[in-house]
């Protein structure tokens, strides 16, 4: 039988929910206090088990691919989450939100949407919107690659 490494379980719920602890916090933290290493799984293995939402916004109208992990960094998938994010209600730090609308505006300026061609190096693109068919800030796939609930 294992032993779960959830030492104080309203700590937890505390440094996850209310105080919105990064996971790195939270290992770091349990390294300090209890000497214990855990890992992000762990962490998402006991926001499930407590029933504690998913901090991860993920929205499909703004991410309908499968993105390959060398593109994943990439400023204007950043932008597509904190924009998520924000449709989402959910915090935004000052810094990033001024890098939002900032980004927004650009887009709007140049009445341009993002692309994804996962087969280039670059993989993301803006491009020119297509009145009538681009309607948000994506170009509108021709085929939905991304699995549904799967990260991008």
């Amino acid at each position: 039988m294992t032993v779960s490494k959830l030492v104080n379980r309203d700590e937890f719920i505390r440094w996850y929910e209310n105080e919105r602890k990064p996971y790195s916090w939270i290992i770091s933290e349990y390294k300090r206090k209890y000497d214990i290493e855990i890992g992000n799984g762990t962490i998402s293995n006991w926001r499930s088990q407590l029933g504690l939402e998913k901090r991860a916004v993920r929205d499909a109208s703004l991410i309908p691919w499968a993105v390959k992990r060398e593109h994943r960094l990439n400023h204007m998938l950043q932008m597509l989450r904190t924009e998520a994010r924000r449709r989402a209600g959910q915090p935004i730090p000052a810094e990033r939100m001024k890098q939002l609308e900032s980004w927004l505006r650009n887009v709007r300026e140049e009445d341009a949407v993002v692309h994804y061609d996962p087969d280039t190096p670059q993989g993301w693109w803006l491009v020119p919107r297509r009145p009538g068919i681009d309607n948000d800030l994506i170009r509108v796939p021709e085929k939905v690659t991304r699995a549904r609930g799967s990260r991008e």
